[in-house]
């Protein structure tokens, strides 16, 4: 039995310690938002925090996230609704498909928890690793720098 706390709730889960984490997420505790993309942790589509480190869920062992904080698309949010990135990627429309978006806002969370102003250089960076099929980089781009309280 693994015990994974997922959006501050415990969890106990029946599943071999080397499950990935992306699986134990979507098909054990029905938390959907996390994508499959790749697999291989290219993409970052699956894209969680695990003690507040951006971390690709589909190579991470549920045996390694065991007795660490994860947070996942379904908790990333404020005391009053949206998370500023969420607010901010509305407000600009980032997403067009929307498949790898749920990645890159927890990507882009990471980078803002610990670079709360980041330059252009950081953000494309942190952000190299996410990749959106519908290009939507600039827009990214900018919803960042909305949520960081920059002009863009």
């Amino acid at each position: 039995m693994i015990e994974l706390n997922v959006n501050g709730v415990v969890h106990h889960v029946d599943a071999p310690s080397d499950m990935p984490l992306l699986w134990a997420l979507r098909d054990l505790l029905g938390l959907h938002g996390t994508k499959f993309g790749c697999g291989i942790g290219a993409c970052g589509a699956c894209t969680v925090h695990v003690d507040g480190d951006a971390t690709r869920a589909c190579v991470t062992a549920i045996g390694d996230a065991q007795g660490r904080h994860i947070v996942t698309i379904e908790g990333l949010h404020g005391d009053h609704g949206d998370h500023p990135l969420q607010h901010a990627w509305k407000q600009v429309n980032v997403p067009q498909c929307g498949y790898c978006q749920p990645g890159q806002i927890m990507q882009a969370a990471a980078l803002l928890a610990q670079t709360p102003k980041p330059t252009d250089q950081q953000i494309d960076d942190a952000m190299m690793g996410n990749i959106c099929r519908c290009g939507t980089y600039q827009r990214i781009k900018t919803a960042i720098k909305m949520a960081a309280g920059e002009q863009a």
